[in-house]
């Protein structure tokens, strides 16, 4: 069997996707580049391939039940197992006319955002599994942020993105106590304040900065942490 590690990273088209992917591909990894828009992913595909990581698009729309199955089906024929999955993809919804104060916030938003936040991850994670189960110590690592923490409540009030990671928090837990008894080990990863489109790049980290944390939990040994919540410095209180 080959050895090589096959990893899918959504929405790893741009920004803190994208610099996972090619972290992981940097130490080895196949990466499956996940992302809606077609021109986008082959265009990261390959500025991919110019440095050197083994990568294949999969065209996945995590709020599409079909599109995920469909990129279930895809990765079963390239390659027939998956030892990482990065739930990447996220959203901050909008923020215009008090879409996100919670005194005004707009229910539709919180829907849109759940839906690719939340349900997005377990869609994927869902048609994953089977895959996942192949091989020998495979990796779920939910990208969540310290906005979800009912402790640090940093960053500005968004009434819906926020709790969308509070709930992702969550839902990794009950994965993790789920899966306690298999080899597939779940962690919720923070990346900082990352200069990506989503901050309108007014942040101080770096998308590789950002990834760091990331690559680090789809490479955790057999004995590492499960159902946690981590950045560069350790566990984040939530």
């Amino acid at each position: 069997m080959n050895d090589t590690k096959i990893a899918l990273v959504t929405g790893a088209n741009k920004g803190i996707g994208y610099a996972i992917a090619q972290g992981l591909g940097a130490i080895g990894h196949r990466v499956a580049v996940g992302a809606r828009d077609d021109a986008r992913r082959e265009e990261a595909v390959e500025r991919l391939r110019a440095v050197g990581v083994d990568a294949f698009g999969v065209a996945l729309d995590v709020t599409s039940d079909d599109s995920v199955a469909a990129a279930a089906a895809t990765i079963e024929r390239r390659a027939g197992r998956l030892d990482v999955l990065v739930n990447n993809a996220g959203i901050g919804g909008r923020t215009d006319d008090g879409a996100q104060d919670p005194t005004t916030l707009d229910l539709d938003v919180v829907r849109t955002v759940l839906d690719t936040n939340v349900f997005g991850v377990v869609r994927v994670t869902n048609a994953m599994l089977s895959l996942l189960r192949r091989a020998g110590a495979p990796r779920i690592v939910n990208m969540s942020s310290n906005m979800g923490s009912l402790t640090l409540r940093t960053g500005p009030v968004m009434a819906a993105y926020a709790p969308s990671k509070s709930m992702l928090n969550s839902i990794t837990v009950q994965y993790a106590r789920a899966l306690a008894d298999t080899n597939i080990i779940v962690n919720a990863a923070c990346p900082g304040y990352v200069a990506t489109d989503f901050t309108g790049f007014a942040a101080p980290r770096t998308p590789e900065q950002g990834a760091a944390i990331a690559i680090r939990l789809a490479t955790l040994p057999d004995d590492g942490p499960r159902g946690g919540f981590f950045d560069d410095e350790g566990v984040i209180p939530w």
